[in-house]
């Protein structure tokens, strides 16, 4: 009987996890088995493997939000075996085990079906990072971004303000600033697309106002807490800041009066209930003109170094996007 590997995260005496065997699970109707070729190392991820995060529903469980593979058994119409598919959100590694196994079954509707010019590499190295950037930018092009727009990236050396870095870049904005604590990640930002780089030291004021000069018409900021509330000052009128992280907090510490004032607006950016009509039209953006950047850094590990991978993403020193390559194609 042949054995698979995944990752558990356990709750007893303590949380902790470890690296677990079991054999080929059966399928229910409506549910297709993959065997997964590559999963990423998310935020949500890394809270995923500590104790008192909120993130996973039930223990024992697999974490890992997304998966790329190969479909080797269906119970849905619209899959079949051979298929090879990507999944992103909805419950997977938080609600149901995800990604951080050699095979996982999921419901075929959660599935979606890889473009042709995008490689089970590559649409891992996108992961989840690259799906919230890009419905980020999305959300900003239907509230009047254009090339002329003024930008501004918080959290850019991370996955989801990299790649919004480049898609920026490639829709033509001129004028891409991104904020970053790490001065020796200034050349790799310029080369995401990055216009400008700049330091919560340079940007933000000793003593924060409610209203600061208006430097930026739309903003993408995946930190969130007190980092979001010192950029919102310095907003545009009528411009809009798209939210999609929460490394720097949950709480937001503002006032009324940009919202009044400038009549700007805050989107929120949920990648995990997105509909299918949108995870479909934005992963063929990123199989084609929206591209993973050459420049990317990442960095692929197996099983055994994910928890090192999730204690820097926890502690600020992660930079780029990491995935851990799983079993492939296995029978």
């Amino acid at each position: 009987m042949t054995e698979y590997r995944r990752l558990r995260v356990l709750k007893d005496e303590t949380v902790h996890t470890q690296i677990e065997t079991f054999t080929k699970p059966e399928i229910d109707e409506g549910h297709v088995l993959i065997a997964v070729s590559y999963s990423g190392i998310n935020y949500k991820d890394a809270l995923a493997t500590k104790a008192n995060t909120g993130v996973l529903r039930d223990y024992p469980m697999t974490p890992g939000v997304d998966l790329t593979g190969k479909i080797i058994a269906s119970n849905d119409d619209a899959f079949h075996s051979g298929d090879l598919v990507l999944v992103t959100g909805f419950g997977l590694g938080v609600k149901q085990d995800g990604g951080l196994s050699d095979l996982q079954v999921v419901p075929a509707s959660w599935c979606v079906k890889l473009p042709e010019t995008l490689s089970e590499k590559q649409a891992m190295t996108f992961g989840t990072a690259g799906f919230t950037a890009a419905l980020a930018v999305d959300a900003l092009q239907k509230h009047g971004l254009t090339e002329k727009s003024r930008v501004l990236v918080t959290g850019a050396t991370g996955g989801v303000g990299g790649f919004a870095l480049h898609f920026l870049s490639q829709i033509g904005c001129q004028e891409i600033t991104a904020l970053s604590r790490k001065d020796s990640q200034n050349d790799y930002l310029t080369q995401l697309g990055a216009t400008t780089v700049t330091s919560p030291a340079e940007l933000f004021p000793e003593k924060n106002r409610p209203l600061n000069k208006q430097l930026f018409d739309f903003v993408i900021d995946a930190v969130g807490g007190e980092t979001l509330a010192q950029v919102i000052p310095f907003v545009n009128y009528g411009g809009s800041l798209a939210l999609c992280g929460n490394a720097g907090g949950i709480k937001l510490n503002t006032t009324v009066l940009p919202f009044i004032l400038r009549g700007i607006n805050l989107l929120g950016i949920d990648s995990v209930e997105a509909s299918m009509d949108q995870r479909k039209k934005l992963w063929q953006k990123m199989a084609g003109e929206w591209a993973v950047p050459t420049a990317l850094q990442v960095q692929e590990i197996q099983l055994e170094q994910v928890l090192e991978t999730a204690d820097a993403l926890l502690s600020g020193n992660h930079v780029g996007r990491t995935i851990v390559a799983l079993g492939g194609d296995v029978q």
